[in-house]
């Protein structure tokens, strides 16, 4: 039934922009027939806007796949670079929620371990919003900062790299096939920076899958049901980009291709300097707005992904 909502709004949509594009030429012709300059004027403005709105509807094209109009989930993890990198995960942590408040797109932290120093090792988000996978899909892999570490007394350049991972969440539990005798729970105090803050009681929750061997734990409610009901939906979706990439090797639809654990496959970079840009190695599109970037303005960069893979 949503897939069906989804498909008439979808329709719906469209003959919208037909009718608009229908009554625009109508209105430009009108003009040109009176030179009537300000209905000219009026009439080059809906087309901007109508070119803009048609931008946004052909990366919808791109999301064929039967996950794409999912909600995601979102996981950083800190690689090589210490603190740096720590910190660089917190930073594109700020721009992923940044980039869904604009979208108005739900987000929730399910789980997070906090850096020594500062930053954070690992983080995982559930992004709820039309297409949200299918848009965060572009960012799985390895992202590269280049900066000026304020975590150096001599103030050196330094490089650090975070892995961004995107998971399509499960809807039905028919899509995966979970045995509650393959799962060991176990139940644990929840980490915290101390005071009046640390938990007393167990309620962070980590769940392993015996056959697979896949562990995830959640903490950050302060209920063991929330953070168990947390945890299990991260290792269903985990399981279902497991499943779906044994059965699809070859194009590598979901999992995208390989990343290895050397961090040396970065998919964007972002260099702060001695000079500033933002470059995805995949397209090659570049801007050297990287303070937009950061503050989650990242749809030219998911459009550019979204258009070059399209049929893919």
């Amino acid at each position: 039934m949503r897939r069906l909502a989804d498909a008439r709004e979808q329709v719906e949509v469209w003959r919208g922009v037909e009718t608009k594009a229908r009554e625009t030429l109508e209105l430009q012709h009108l003009a040109q027939a009176e030179g009537d300059k300000a209905l000219a004027a009026a009439v080059t403005a809906d087309l901007d806007k109508l070119v803009a709105q048609l931008d946004a509807l052909e990366l919808s094209l791109a999301f064929s796949g039967e996950y794409d109009r999912r909600n995601a989930i979102l996981a950083i993890h800190a690689g090589a670079g210490g603190t740096d990198s720590q910190d660089w995960t917190e930073m594109l942590l700020r721009m992923y929620l940044r980039w869904a408040e604009k979208r108005d797109y739900r987000t929730a932290i399910l789980d997070m371990t906090p850096g020594e120093e500062a930053g954070i090792k690992s983080v995982t988000v559930e992004v709820a919003g039309r297409s949200a996978y299918g848009y965060l899909r572009a960012e799985r892999g390895v992202h590269r900062l280049v900066r000026l570490s304020p975590f150096d007394a001599a103030h050196a350049r330094h490089t650090s790299f975070s892995l961004v991972e995107v998971l399509p969440e499960v809807e039905s539990a028919a899509e995966v096939n979970l045995d509650p005798d393959d799962l060991r729970i176990d139940v644990f105090r929840a980490s915290g920076k101390g005071g009046q803050n640390v938990q007393k009681n167990a309620t962070a929750v980590r769940i392993t899958h015996l056959p697979t061997g896949i562990t995830v734990s959640c903490q950050n409610e302060r209920s063991q049901h929330r953070n168990k009901e947390s945890a299990l939906k991260v290792l269903e979706a985990r399981l279902l980009e497991r499943e779906l990439a044994q059965k699809a090797k070859d194009k590598e639809k979901l999992k995208g291709e390989h990343v290895s654990a050397a961090w040396g496959n970065q998919i964007r970079s972002y260099i702060l300097h001695p000079y500033k840009m933002v470059k995805d190695h995949r397209t090659g599109y570049e801007t050297s707005d990287a303070e937009g970037v950061l503050d989650g303005d990242i749809d030219d960069l998911l459009g550019a992904y979204q258009k070059a893979t399209l049929g893919d």
